[in-house]
């Protein structure tokens, strides 16, 4: 294993950079000068008045390029978090209904109630929705009084499929001219991103990052099985619940502001292994880095590609998420 230093040093400048390129790209570029003058101006480090030029960098631009960040690096912890518990290299925040329920969530008032709370009725919606869904699976399987971890897949893959059906009915039957809102949100995108709700996604963060990291030992336990982490004194089903809810906590919020984000929390966490190694001390830092330049680099993707319009950013990362996978599969098959 290499020297983790230097690495998450690197790859903090390597974030910096993209955050940079976010922050200067879009359909009026903008000169770098121009972009740290309205970053100074709007956080009170210069003083003047800012242009409609400095308001597009700082309104818009800026927090957009940190929601990608902050929920990307959250999508790869909760990635690491859920292959882990689930001990399923395959297992993604996705994969067990929280997307479903979220979606359900959001298609119900874009096709039927409308902004009946203003500004927060898209996102306080689809989060109800993923919890509803996560609090499903949680209930399915203590019925069962088992944590194992296929029993848990299954469940969620059960949820998915209720709450999709839901979400298809929800689009058939309501408002056909919402159809482009919902697919738009369906596909993942960062047009939510305002100050105003900066503070929920970093909560999101905070919360998943701060429980690995405090049960890190726990997570590098389960890697030798139940039975063994068990003989250390690890509360293997408790653990796997209470892991379980914090990502599917933190998942509900990520996905009330930018939609279905998919792929990301799949493949962080296999680039994050091949650079920091299974123990999760340093897994867990390294998976948030990989994850927040992932997804701040496809969204400069999703505003080049078809530019000046703009193109969902869970296209670009299933896109290169379907190609992760192809190479995980061969490089499995070379294996003796």
């Amino acid at each position: 294993m290499i020297r983790m230093g230097p690495t998450l040093i690197l790859g903090t400048a390597i974030l910096a950079v993209l955050l940079l390129i976010s922050t200067i790209t879009g359909t009026t570029s903008i000169p770098i000068s121009e972009a740290v003058q309205a970053v100074l101006l709007g956080t009170g480090l210069a003083d003047g008045e800012m242009s409609p030029l400095h308001r597009i960098v700082f309104d818009l631009r800026l927090p957009r390029a940190l929601f990608a960040a902050v929920i990307g690096a959250g999508l790869g912890i909760v990635g690491v978090v859920l292959q882990t518990t689930t001990r399923n290299d395959l297992a993604d925040p996705f994969l067990f209904g929280l997307s479903s329920g979220a979606a359900a969530g959001a298609v119900f008032v874009i096709t039927i109630t409308g902004d009946i709370l203003g500004f927060w009725t898209l996102p306080l919606a689809a989060f109800c929705g993923g919890l509803i869904a996560s609090g499903i699976v949680l209930a399915l399987v203590h019925g069962l009084r088992t944590s194992a971890p296929e029993k848990l897949i299954l469940a969620g893959l059960a949820v998915s499929f209720l709450f999709a059906a839901i979400t298809n009915y929800l689009i058939f039957a309501g408002d056909s001219r919402a159809a482009h809102s919902v697919i738009f949100w369906m596909l993942g995108g960062l047009g939510l991103a305002r100050w105003e709700t900066f503070p929920l996604v970093s909560v999101g963060l905070g919360l998943i990052l701060a429980y690995a990291l405090y049960r890190n030992r726990w997570l590098d336990a389960l890697l030798t099985g139940d039975l063994t982490a068990s003989t250390l004194g690890v509360p293997v089903r408790g653990l796997r619940f209470t892991m379980f809810f914090t990502a599917a906590l933190s998942t509900a919020i990520f996905v009330s502001v930018a939609g279905v984000i998919g792929f990301v929390g799949l493949m962080v966490p296999h680039i994050a292994r091949g650079i920091a190694g299974p123990l999760h001390r340093p897994l867990i830092p390294t998976a948030a880095l990989v994850g927040a330049a992932l997804l701040t680099g496809s969204d400069i993707l999703s505003r080049l590609l078809l530019a000046p319009q703009e193109l969902p950013v869970g296209i670009v990362t299933t896109s290169i998420g379907s190609v992760f996978v192809f190479l995980l599969l061969f490089r499995t098959a070379r294996r003796p």
